[in-house]
């Protein structure tokens, strides 16, 4: 057989099979770029100018990206479907496919839901609650006390929140004395540690506080961070700010979504959500770093003065915590069984992390002195 006749049928093989491949292409190609998109409608619990609202859509902006258009979240205002503590059971009811906010606002269904929120945490910091959450049993027992109270959503914490001030007042608060008596507005169990600290507290929605507070229907709130209040505009209204506070030194958020549209997802779309969570929870802590030290210093521009809280309030919000600690774990199977998994990682962790980490204010002072 000369080579040209051995050549031939090797062409003709080669031909086949590239044939073979434009087909294969053919088909494949049109079956991603016309896949059917999926659409989510979800709510935040926040206003739409709140930084809070910005982090939902950040999430669902990379969640989107990543999707590559077979997957499109889209994040509503508060009160554009539901009110904000009515998050919970819209998503549940599929009246919502998902939503965004804090797991706390729910604590009136069960008093356990505030420990992901309220309270010292056992001296964790916010990022070692997420720790504790995630690797620690707290998913676990979350999805435990959803399911006792037949709510039908799959919840995904993320975000380290940093530390809230105690809060914003008409004047200052020099001792614990100067608290009694005031209207004040918290949320969660910080409810029950302000009531035992002789405050009247009304837990209003975000978007309510600074209303109340320039109609005089409260005397004092705290919210969250500076770019939040700064929104909101605590500063037209209040020009004291306490900081440092235990009432919710270790929040995150929580992106809720409703179970029976989370399982009809294909595999691929729920591994994306579930890294979009993880990247959010990320960029979301770095923003915050970048956009409250920013708006702090715009809030000192408007006038606003901040004074450390006092450690006697301090020590006293921690004393309120422990009668509440004792009062609810002995009437709630579910709140002792969080408390009791929360304490034993925070022993753990928290020597290890007491012991190992420098003290930065030191490095701090001696670069730019003690303001």
């Amino acid at each position: 057989m000369t080579d040209a006749k051995k050549a031939a049928p090797r062409r003709k093989f080669l031909h086949s099979a590239a044939a073979g491949a434009v087909g294969a292409g053919a088909l494949a190609v049109p079956a991603i770029s016309n896949a059917q998109t999926t659409s989510l409608r979800f709510q935040s619990t926040w206003p739409a100018k709140d930084i809070f609202h910005e982090y939902a859509s950040d999430f669902a902006g990379k969640v989107n990206s990543m999707a590559g258009g077979r997957l499109k979240i889209e994040v509503l205002p508060a009160g554009s479907v539901v009110p904000a503590f009515q998050l919970l059971e819209a998503v549940a009811k599929g009246t919502l496919d998902g939503g965004h906010g804090v797991v706390a606002y729910h604590y009136g269904k069960n008093s356990a839901l505030a420990l992901w929120g309220s309270g010292p945490s056992f001296g964790m910091d916010p990022n070692m609650l997420l720790s504790w959450h995630n690797y620690g049993g707290g998913k676990e027992l979350l999805t435990e006390i959803y399911k006792s109270l037949n709510l039908d959503v799959v919840s995904y914490l993320y975000g380290p929140m940093p530390t809230q001030p105690f809060g914003w007042f008409k004047k200052p608060i020099a001792k614990l004395d100067d608290l009694k008596g005031q209207k004040f507005r918290t949320v969660g169990l910080a409810v029950d540690m302000y009531t035992d600290m002789g405050l009247a507290v009304n837990p209003l929605p975000g978007g309510e506080i600074v209303p109340a507070l320039d109609r005089g229907l409260i005397d004092g709130a705290e919210f969250n961070n500076a770019s939040s209040d700064r929104l909101l505009g605590f500063p037209d209204v209040v020009k004291n700010c306490m900081l440092q506070s235990f009432h919710q030194s270790g929040e995150q958020f929580e992106i809720l979504f409703n179970k029976g549209k989370l399982d009809a997802l294909p595999a691929e779309l729920k591994s994306i959500i579930d890294f979009g969570v993880q990247a959010a929870s990320a960029d979301m802590s770095w923003k915050a770093v970048q956009r409250n030290s920013q708006d702090y210093i715009e809030l000192k521009k408007a006038g606003v003065k901040f004074y450390k809280t006092p450690d006697a309030i301090l020590r006293a919000q921690l004393a309120a915590w422990d009668k509440i600690i004792d009062k609810r774990s002995g009437e709630n199977p579910l709140f002792k069984k969080v408390i009791d998994s929360q304490k034993a990682f925070a022993g753990r962790a928290g020597s290890w992390w007491n012991d190992y980490t420098v003290d930065f204010q030191m490095a701090y002072n001696h670069y730019f002195g003690r303001k």
